[in-house]
């Protein structure tokens, strides 16, 4: 991807680099060359980013021309709104106290310079802030009262970059532009696709064999790969797709990551709307309901709910929290003493909670679906001596069933059509659907937005088909017309911190 850097007087950016061209804002908005460039990324420190502003206009057409602005509109316009500001210091509050606990005045203007500070002991807090507000150029401003609060996050338009800093620039933007050629393809393609995955996850959906596989299928339909990490999260826009090879939450960074991809026009699995519906076991309850889906036995409950369990469910019942997973947060109780116990220590972090009757079975079926069609199955044994797939032990051990991959031809109709018409009612992306047979009758326990993928494992029965057709499933949305949902509001102006 092309990398250019934006700027009203070319002379007011005193990096050069042989992987960045410096373009004037008059060139870029008005030259037709610029207009006709399919693929890149575009770094806007323009003098200002108000609304119907130069600069707002880069960010704006880049948008408009399937480039990747960076700033894009909506981080501009996130900077400007308070919520989100605040929304962001929420989420950074830990590290805030903890960096800025040794100041002695009232007082931190930070610069931050492609995430990072001159001074290396805010690198964590800049690094986190440029993934939140991905910006070339960045003042964020902390004051203190009781506690530490950010204030404002602004662009830095280049022509105000200090002499002493110039130097810092310098080497951050090269240093960032020459990014490490470890994990980038070798060869150019047509398009660039970030996966998100950490070989040092022990919960990671796929292994590196897996990610392998992928990356070999994808390249041959002309997608490059680049394996990512969570800080890289502030250099997505110079992607065109991104896979989420993470366990993904809403209350995370993955979801984040993935909301900021769908803003800037990425293809994207997971999509941030699918891990918001398959993330949490009520909602899942409530659209089985709806939709007729066969499950066990199953009620959504609020605290006081402990007679209608006992009445309408019985011993023993397994009591879900709403965001449970891997097994974990979910509990079979067999006692009115156990359901008090389990269901206090759920309540004391969520609202609701699920119950379904105990179905004990010897192994779960996994089908899993791409673009609501079944693309592998699976028997998920249950782990020796245990009623669920995975056993935790003490010292964070885990032991888990055996797993035995089907071809999808072979395995039940009854249960892959369940699992293709489950799955269907959380999207078009990958999902991994969790069915017991119950006297002949399949029932669907969960679906899971980013479902295992192991090589040896998931892909035993099917082989490099599932992960051809995962790359074809890029490849299409690739090729089709799409580009950043820029919101643009009526008034975008962001006045620069001093």
């Amino acid at each position: 991807m092309r990398s250019l850097i934006v700027v009203e007087d070319p002379r007011h950016w005193p990096v050069e680099s042989d992987a960045a061209e410096v373009v004037s804002a008059r060139n870029y908005l008005t030259d037709r060359r610029f207009q006709e460039i399919r693929r890149a990324a575009v770094f806007n420190v323009c003098r200002s980013y108000a609304y119907q502003s130069v600069g707002y206009y880069v960010s704006l057409l880049a948008a408009a021309r399937g480039h990747r602005p960076l700033p894009s509109v909506d981080t501009l316009q996130g900077m400007g709104a308070g919520g989100v500001v605040r929304h962001a210091a929420d989420d950074l509050d830990e590290w805030i106290q903890r960096d800025l606990a040794r100041l002695r005045s009232n007082e931190l203007v930070l610069s931050i310079y492609f995430g990072r500070n001159v001074a290396r002991r805010y690198d964590r807090l800049s690094r986190a802030l440029f993934n939140l507000f991905p910006a070339p150029l960045l003042r964020a401003r902390f004051t203190r009262g009781e506690r530490w609060r950010l204030r404002s996050i602004r662009p830095i338009p280049a022509a105000e970059v200090p002499a002493e800093h110039r130097d810092f620039l310098l080497e951050r933007a090269n240093e960032y532009f020459a990014r490490p050629t470890r994990s980038r393809p070798a060869k150019s393609f047509a398009d660039d696709l970030a996966i998100l995955w950490r070989g040092d996850d022990p919960f990671a959906p796929s292994s590196e064999a897996a990610i392998r596989r992928f990356i070999r299928a994808a390249e041959k339909l002309g997608i490059g790969c680049e394996i990512i990490g969570p800080n890289d999260a502030g250099r997505i826009a110079e992607f065109d797709a991104l896979w989420i090879r993470e366990t993904t939450q809403v209350d995370h960074f993955t979801y984040r990551l993935a909301r900021r991809a769908e803003i800037e026009g990425l293809v994207v699995i997971d999509e941030p709307d699918a891990i918001i519906r398959s993330g949490s076991k009520v909602y899942q309850a409530e659209v089985f309901a709806r939709h007729r889906i066969a499950t066990p036995r199953t009620l959504v409950v609020g605290p006081g709910s402990e007679d209608e369990i006992e009445r309408e469910i019985g011993w023993p019942c397994v009591v879900k929290r709403a965001d449970s997973a891997f097994s974990l947060g979910v509990t079979k109780v067999g006692s009115r003493e156990e359901l008090d116990g389990t269901l206090r220590d759920v309540f004391a972090r969520s609202s609701l909670a699920v119950v379904q009757a105990w179905t004990p079975s010897d192994f779960d079926w996994r089908v899993g679906v791409l673009e609501r069609k079944a693309l592998f199955a699976a028997r998920y044994h249950m782990a020796r001596g245990h009623w669920q797939i995975a056993r935790y032990g003490s010292g964070g051990n885990v032991r888990y069933g055996k797993v035995e991959a089907v071809r999808v031809v072979e395995a039940p109709p009854d249960v892959v059509e369940l699992g293709e018409r489950a799955a269907s009612l959380f999207g078009d992306g990958l999902f991994g659907v969790d069915i017991k047979v119950v006297d002949d009758r399949p029932l669907v326990m969960e679906v899971n937005d980013n479902p295992n993928l192991d090589a040896g494992y998931e892909d035993a029965a099917e082989g490099p088909h599932i992960y051809e057709t995962l790359a074809r499933f890029f490849r299409t949305r690739l090729d089709r017309p799409r580009g950043g949902a820029a919101a643009v509001a009526s008034d975008g102006s962001t006045e620069t911190s001093p």
